[in-house]
C-alpha cells in the first residue's frame, strides 16, 4: 500500500492519544496520530516523522502521522489501519476464491472470512509495533478486544473454520512476534489457548518505506 502525499517532521509531545504536536518546516502543528496504543519507545521528542496530508478540508487537523524513525531500526509504520489494508492486498495473491472483510462472527467483527474450495477460513489481523532486542510483540497496550476475537477464533475451530491470527510487522528486519504479557497477561494466555486448539499464528513481514508498507515474507509460528 502507498500513502498519497506525504511530508517529513519533528516529533515534539503527544498530549493524549489521539494527537501530537510535531515540528513541521518550522512551524508547530497539530497533527491526529493514526494508533491509539502507546508507542512510548517510538514517539520521543526529537523523533523523525511522516505524515501524510490530508485531502479533506473539513478536518479539524490536516495531517496524520504515519510513521516514526527508531534507531537502529529504521521506519516504524504506526497507521493501525494499514494492517488490515496491506493483508487484504496480500490475500488477493493467495488464490482463494472469496474474501470477505470485516465478516460477523459470533459477537465479533472478524477481520477476514476466506474461502478456497469447500474449506472456509477466518482471519485476525493485529499490526506489530512494539520491538525489544530484535523481536516484535503485540500488544503494547491491554487489548480486551484482542482477547475477545481470539477467544471467538477458537470456538470457530471447533466449528470446522481454518483460522488464522495474523500480525503484520510494521518495521524491517523483525520476523517473529510474543505476547507481550508483562503489559496484558490475558492477551498471552488467550493466544497460547488459541494456539493449542488449532489457531496458525502467521507473522507477516514487511518492506517499510516513508509513504509505503508492503508485506514481503510470511511464516507460522510452530
Amino acid at each position: 500500500m502507498n500513502y498519497n502525499t506525504t511530508l517529513s517532521g519533528t516529533f515534539h509531545s503527544r498530549p493524549n492519544r489521539f494527537i501530537a504536536k510535531v515540528w513541521i518546516e518550522g512551524k508547530l502543528e497539530t497533527v491526529h496520530v493514526k494508533n491509539t496504543g502507546r508507542c512510548r519507545e517510538l514517539l520521543l521528542p526529537g523523533a523523525k516523522v511522516i505524515l501524510e496530508v490530508s485531502d479533506n478540508p473539513k478536518r479539524k487537523t490536516k495531517y496524520d502521522l504515519i510513521s516514526v524513525y527508531k534507531e537502529n531500526l529504521g521506519w516504524v509504520n504506526i497507521d493501525s489501519q494499514a494492517p488490515n489494508k496491506v493483508v487484504k492486498e496480500w490475500l488477493d495473491k493467495q488464490e482463494f476464491s472469496l474474501i470477505k472483510p470485516e465478516y460477523i462472527y459470533g459477537d465479533s467483527r472478524i477481520d477476514f472470512y476466506m474461502e478456497r474450495g469447500s474449506q472456509k477460513y477466518l482471519m485476525e489481523v493485529k499490526g506489530c509495533t512494539l520491538e525489544i532486542d530484535g523481536v516484535g510483540y503485540f500488544p503494547d497496550a491491554p487489548t480486551e478486544r484482542g482477547v475477545k476475537h481470539l477467544r471467538e477464533l477458537t470456538k470457530a475451530i471447533r466449528e470446522g473454520y481454518r483460522c488464522i491470527a495474523a500480525f503484520v510487522i510494521q518495521m524491517e528486519g523483525i520476523h517473529e512476534v510474543r505476547a507481550n504479557v508483562e503489559t496484558h497477561r490475558e492477551f498471552g494466555e488467550a493466544l497460547e489457548e488459541a494456539r493449542a486448539a488449532g489457531v496458525e499464528v502467521l507473522c507477516l513481514s514487511c518492506r517499510v518505506t516513508e509513504d509505503s508498507l508492503e508485506v514481503i515474507e510470511e511464516e507460522v509460528l510452530p
